[in-house]
């Protein structure tokens, strides 16, 4: 016993424990796969409220095309068209920038909005134009199809919905 004592051996020592900080790779992988899911899912959301809400636009253009089918009333059509619009671009723009257009301005904005030569005119200049005076006369002498073509072609160009 005296031999051992004379060796100077020390008692075991346990390692430290582990620190939490900083976490493995595989937890960094995990984090980076969630954040990545939750941005899909996101990515998913913007995307399908998007589609709705063109879609709701085109459903909404499309009953109002075969209404006036039925009924010929180009004053109601005008005005119809006129609501839908309005509709349409307090969904696609900030309020402050469509809710207080009225006359030149609106037609303008419609023809602006959207932006390219395809575009420019076609409401203040030609079919357009028939927005401003056409909803408040009992009888109008508007071209209906040339109305409606414009109508449609510009909701199917609607650019991508900003979002708030």
């Amino acid at each position: 016993m005296e031999a051992a004592e004379q060796l100077q051996l020390r008692d075991i020592h346990l390692p430290d424990a582990i620190s939490w900080w900083p976490p493995a790779p595989g937890w960094w992988a995990l984090l980076g796969l969630v954040f990545f899911a939750v941005l899909c899912v996101r990515m998913m959301i913007w995307m399908r409220r998007r589609r709705q809400v063109r879609a709701a636009a085109l459903n909404a253009f499309q009953k109002l095309s075969a209404d006036f089918a039925q009924a010929q009333d180009k004053s109601w059509l005008v005005r119809e068209i006129s609501v839908l619009l309005r509709r349409i671009c307090l969904s696609y723009f900030p309020r402050v920038d469509v809710a207080a257009l009225t006359g030149e301005k609106w037609l303008r904005f419609l023809d602006e909005d959207l932006g390219g030569e395809k575009w420019h005119g076609r409401f203040s200049e030609g079919a357009g134009k028939a927005l401003i005076t056409a909803p408040y006369q009992q009888e109008t002498s508007v071209d209906a199809a040339a109305l409606l073509a414009l109508c449609g072609d510009w909701i199917k160009a609607l650019p991508p919905l900003k979002t708030r």
